[in-house]
């Protein structure tokens, strides 16, 4: 399956059904004189738009990778998202305010029989549009196609609402369409939001998918010379490129050659299992000769873990020769600062080991 040829099939298909929409309820707003109407088939074009936007940013995706930029276009699908999340909330704002007109300057409008059938249509249509849609995204790991589904979905509760407020204009002459037209376009502008806050997160850089971090790292703990897998990051350059890197724990009577080889094969093999390009795996050497490193090693890991904020250690050596001791030592999120919890934990360790030369590397976990 070609993904972004499926992509564009999907986007090909909203445009058309909102455009459609958007013509049969300007007609019918026109005619009734309804705002709540006619906000409602902006919102169509605009999410129309949206598709279109989804389609440009998909094409331009496929760009061969180049000097500037040697891990390709991917990364064009947030901005694609950025400029659906900026439509969609204008396109809002812009119904607001004409909404906000109305409810000010009220004026008669006059609901028919072709009416109340373009609305209940266009409830529908939407609902089946963002099913499709968002089903699509999903199996597609496309973002854009996800935010314009569940903008489809919430798009059909606003069509709902003009169909019931003119049920309850036909019933009691209660004009509340204006009003239903500003919940619309709040709706809207809410969905443009999300849209917007949920981009600039990936843009900002998201912690790797959990499923796949483990799937990376049953694959490299299959090799056993491996002793631990840590530090798993990867780095999405769209969906279709992946890059990461972890580090490993080997015995410290590995040669150069083995540990070679077997790096080439782990990034062979998280490849074919995962579809992502290792471009690091980096290796702690772990004691395995002396019962003394092994001692030390666990006594150094408990004091991490009665340290405050302390979730992990690894890549413990030490050399009781030249009195050197380095590790990393994983702190929680939201804890305290890497400045204190470094400070603590070297304190504690010196006291406890104070003819060593001490260094530790204090991180966070890529993938909680």
């Amino acid at each position: 399956m070609n993904r972004n040829r499926e992509i564009i099939r999907t986007s090909i298909t909203g445009i058309a059904g909102n455009l459609l929409l958007a013509v049969f309820k300007l007609i019918t707003g026109t005619a009734a004189n309804s705002v709540s109407i006619i906000t409602d088939a902006v919102n169509n074009i605009a999410d129309g738009m949206s598709s279109l936007v989804t389609i440009i940013g998909t094409r331009l995706s496929e760009k061969e990778p180049d000097k500037d930029h040697p891990f390709g276009y991917g990364r064009i699908e947030y901005l694609a998202s950025l400029i659906i999340g900026l439509l969609i909330t204008y396109a809002g704002f812009d119904a607001l305010r004409s909404s906000v007109l109305r409810i000010l300057h009220p004026e008669p409008v006059d609901y028919s029989p072709a009416a109340l059938i373009v609305v209940g249509a266009g409830v529908l249509v939407k609902v089946l549009i963002g099913f499709y849609t968002k089903s699509q995204g999903e199996k597609l790991s496309s973002q854009p196609l996800v935010a314009s589904g569940i903008d489809a979905l919430n798009d059909s509760l606003g069509s709902a609402a003009i169909f019931l407020a003119a049920i309850i204009y036909l019933m009691s002459g209660a004009a509340i369409e204006a009003w239903v037209g500003v919940a619309i376009s709040l709706l809207i502008m809410k969905n443009g939001i999300v849209t917007l806050r949920e981009t600039a997160s990936g843009i900002l850089g998201e912690a790797a998918d959990v499923k796949l971090a483990a799937a990376v790292r049953n694959s490299i703990n299959s090799f056993p010379e491996v002793e631990g897998v840590y530090d798993i990051a990867i780095h999405s350059y769209g969906k279709e490129r992946l890059v990461g890197s972890a580090h490993i724990e080997v015995s410290d009577q590995l040669t150069v050659a083995w540990i070679d080889n077997l790096q080439r094969a782990i990034i062979r093999k998280v490849k074919e299992d995962t579809g992502v390009e290792m471009m690091g795996v980096s290796i702690y050497a772990i004691n395995t000769r002396s019962e003394t490193t092994i001692a030390v090693r666990e006594a150094v890991r408990e004091i991490v873990h009665n340290t405050e904020g302390g979730k992990e250690m690894h890549g413990f050596y030490i050399d009781l020769v030249d009195k050197t001791m380095n590790f990393e030592a994983v702190l929680e999120f939201g804890v305290r600062s890497v400045e204190s919890f470094h400070a603590e934990l070297l304190e504690k360790v010196k006291a406890a080991y104070p003819e060593y030369d001490i260094q530790i590397n204090v991180l966070h976990d890529f993938t909680e």
